[in-house]
């Protein structure tokens, strides 16, 4: 049971209002009036109703999900379910960039649910604002906790649709003022105006948060710094009208780089690496890392209605009909993420040549079948003739292997629903070993283990790549190696049950002079690739290839090996200038009567 439970309080469902249904301007019957609602012990009550809208969203298109927004829209993983047929219409579009409308059906629930969380968070700042901080002597810390949900929300709507309409507490929800915000505003050239907001309230929501909060699981400081540091990347990379990156400002960059130094200054004290990579995908670990700097809170058996509040954006991503698993086999590693954890003989990412076999070759009969016996003996074949960074066993379930650290529990290959169409590599960081008492089913499937939103781990990488970025790559080398050494020996938890190693494991540093050459064009490689490795299908690889400008070239690089794997990828192709960005969705635009400007390409 979490520390800080998130439950919503009865008046909570009156924070819902705006959206895209005049039904929504109706004053419930039998609801608290909020206006009541004025003293200080009803504060936190307006608090935790912004933190439980991102937690008791009841679908799996949640905007807070990462695996459809940044790891199916990237080379980390497949769609999976029960076949292209099965959320294709949506997500299988999404993937292969082809027939995505404003009308699909991913697209205007988030944008949706986003200005509930949005809506909330302003209900909270302008009842907790009238009220004094000698009354509420907590004032400043919560009106930082839901600035930064606010704030974090808008930054998701902004990496999503690139233009969306900013709204702030003086903006009333579901009123003709709120239709009259634009989501693209006319006297601006660009986007800039909306990252500068974010920009400005992510600082406001640091300078108002507790370095520490008493309550696990309440927003702190350092998280604001972090997403101070993030959006100043993301403001360096400017980019042109059609999404292209056309310059990269070296003053933001630095500006970061302040407030990546406040984080690993305190290196050791607050904030690290655990030392077993394992231990940020173990329901055990929630809110107990040193590494986590944010994370979502959910919850099982804690006296609400609906059991919990269960992460229900990742539902459908547990293994079919396996063990205490029923549903819904979504969410596959592709074969191409697989492949990039082999090492060479020097224990080094093996850069060139890591995608010329896949594990699917060495598993299938001569007819193309593939059976229960055969998946060992692919294992085997497959992988005897290569070593392999450790950090491929914390992502990907294999038939055969052990699954979650427990060498007892074999995964297998019954759990893969549709191997034939989307492979056999089954991601599992954002899933429990069975065991934990931490399982609802209802109809589907979910888990109440804690999503890591924000990881010390990243956020050393982030600082590698603003380091190569301002010439100074030199500084960038003892960063990734830190997070290359601590995956080599994250390999306690990674054996079979005679004790012997599930594989061949090989992970070296970089040795300037002796297995490579550090300049800075390696060193943006090794970032990148490091990067790649560390976050693997957890929803960042789409965005950071988005904030690069290299979106077009990778994934069209990458559909043209896969359409070779899987015959759905044949018609994959990926859009320079629409891609990067889903389009407005059409019911929004229908509602905001005019005021919402479509995106380029749809």
């Amino acid at each position: 049971m979490k520390n800080f439970k998130l439950i919503i309080f009865a008046f909570a469902f009156l924070f819902t209002a705006n959206s895209c249904s005049d039904l929504l301007d109706v004053t419930p019957k039998q609801v608290l009036d909020e206006a009541l609602l004025t003293k200080p012990a009803d504060m936190d009550g307006f608090v935790t109703a912004a933190y439980a809208r991102m937690t008791d969203i009841p679908s799996w298109d949640s905007p807070f999900s990462p695996w459809w927004s940044g790891s199916l829209r990237s080379d980390d993983s497949y769609k999976g379910g029960g076949g292209t047929w099965d959320g294709g219409d949506g997500w299988g579009y999404m993937e292969t960039f082809v027939s995505l409308t404003p009308n699909g059906w991913p697209l205007d629930y988030p944008w949706y649910v986003s200005y509930q969380v949005i809506q909330r968070c302003n209900t909270a700042m302008q009842r907790i604002e009238l009220i004094s901080e000698e009354e509420y002597p907590v004032k400043n810390n919560r009106l930082g906790e839901v600035k930064f949900i606010r704030t974090f929300t808008h930054f998701r709507l902004k990496q999503f649709f690139k233009y969306m309409p900013y709204i702030d507490e003086n903006v009333v929800g579901a009123t003709a003022e709120f239709e009259a915000v634009p989501n693209r505003e006319k006297d601006q050239p660009d986007d800039l105006y909306l990252w500068e907001r974010i920009l400005t309230d992510f600082k406001d929501a640091e300078n108002l948060l507790p370095a520490i909060q008493p309550e696990k699981g309440r927003i702190n400081k350092n998280a604001a710094t972090a997403m101070v540091a993030r959006t100043l990347m993301f403001m360096a990379y400017e980019q042109d009208d059609r999404h292209r990156v056309v310059n990269i400002n070296k003053d933001r960059l630095n500006e970061a780089l302040v407030y990546l130094n406040k984080l690993t200054d305190q290196e050791g004290n607050a904030v690290g690496l655990q030392e077993d990579f394992a231990e940020n995908f173990e329901v055990d670990f929630d809110n107990n890392t040193k590494e986590s700097i944010w994370e979502i809170q959910y919850s099982i058996d804690d006296g609400s209605s609906t059991g919990g509040k269960i992460n229900r954006s990742e539902g459908l991503n547990h293994p079919w009909e396996w063990g205490e698993f029923k549903c819904c086999g979504f969410h596959h590693v592709s074969y191409t993420m697989g492949n990039a954890f082999k090492t060479g003989p020097d224990g080094l990412p093996a850069f060139d040549t890591y995608n010329d076999d896949d594990y699917g070759d060495y598993i299938k009969n001569d007819d193309g079948t593939v059976s229960n016996d055969l998946v060992d003996g692919g294992n085997e074949r497959y992988f005897n003739k290569y070593t392999f960074d450790p950090r491929f066993s914390h992502t990907i379930g294999v038939p055969g292997h052990p699954w979650k650290y427990d060498p007892d529990l074999i995964f297998e290959r019954r759990g893969i629903r549709n191997g034939a169409e989307y492979g056999y590599l089954k991601s599992v960081k954002e899933l429990p070993h069975p065991g934990c008492g931490c399982l609802l089913y209802d109809g589907w499937q979910f888990n109440s283990m804690n999503k890591r939103m924000i990881r010390y781990d990243e956020v050393l990488l982030w600082k590698a790549e603003v380091l190569i970025q301002l010439d100074r790559w030199d500084e960038a080398l003892p960063l990734i190696n830190k997070i290359r050494e601590r995956a080599s020996k994250s390999t306690a938890r990674l054996i079979k049950a005679d004790g012997t190693p599930v594989l061949n494991y090989k992970c070296e540093s970089y040795k300037p002079g002796v297995n490579c050459t550090w300049d800075k064009d390696f060193a943006w490689k090794a970032m990148q690739w490091e990067n790649r490795l560390e976050m693997a299908c957890e929803g960042r690889r789409f965005f950071d290839l988005q904030r690069w400008g290299v979106l077009e070239k990778t994934m069209n690089d990458y559909f043209a090996v896969e359409k070779n794997r899987f015959s759905w990828m044949d018609n994959a192709r990926f859009t320079s200038g629409r891609d990067e960005f889903f389009p407005i969705p059409q019911p929004q635009i229908n509602w905001a009567k005019g005021n919402y400007t479509q995106n380029p390409g749809y």
